[in-house]
């Protein structure tokens, strides 16, 4: 490895997250990972909404419950303008370091990626830590996909073009 090389490099940071982490420290704020459990989850549902941008259009949004592996879980059905039947569909996963995020505060991400995939989304609200422990996030995320697939026609979707995403937490649960 190239220490002097790696002094060298310059790191741009993309403009729209710079505009993010300028408004974060003006707000005077404390930082999330410094908070308990209870304000943390508070202040990263104002921190959603107050970065939220105008979703498109979206044909339907229902609320309901998806079986899991400790019982019932929230989800949140978006379905596209048109929609029709035999859809794409994309099981997502929200972020939050396991411990903060729902169904609210990634609802603009998941309206977007409806519109703009033109796919059937399915958002999970997995449970969370500190109050279940690992595995859990894991095996709800796992119940999730398996319920999707085996009811994609029920959902309007297509169950051979079926994919999970997210963000951070999220993300390394459809992984």
């Amino acid at each position: 490895y190239d220490h002097a090389r790696e002094a060298a490099v310059t790191y741009v940071l993309d403009p729209q997250a710079r505009v993010l982490l300028d408004k974060a420290e003006a707000s005077g704020r404390p930082e999330i990972h410094t908070l308990d459990v209870e304000p943390a989850r508070a202040l990263f549902g104002e921190l959603a909404a107050a970065v939220a941008v105008e979703p498109p259009a979206v044909g339907d949004v229902t609320n309901r419950t998806i079986p899991g592996p400790a019982g019932d879980m929230p989800a949140r059905v978006y379905r596209p303008v048109g929609g029709g039947t035999k859809l794409p569909i994309l099981v997502y996963f929200h972020g939050g370091g396991w411990v903060v995020g729902n169904l609210e505060s990634h609802d603009s991400v998941c309206r977007w990626l409806c519109a703009r995939a033109g796919a059937v989304v399915v958002s999970v609200d997995y449970r969370l830590a500190p109050e279940h422990k690992f595995p859990a996030a894991v095996d709800d995320a796992y119940g999730a996909v398996c319920w999707v697939a085996e009811n994609a026609d029920a959902l309007g979707g297509d169950a051979r073009r079926l994919a999970v995403g997210g963000d951070s937490a999220g993300a390394t649960l459809a992984t």
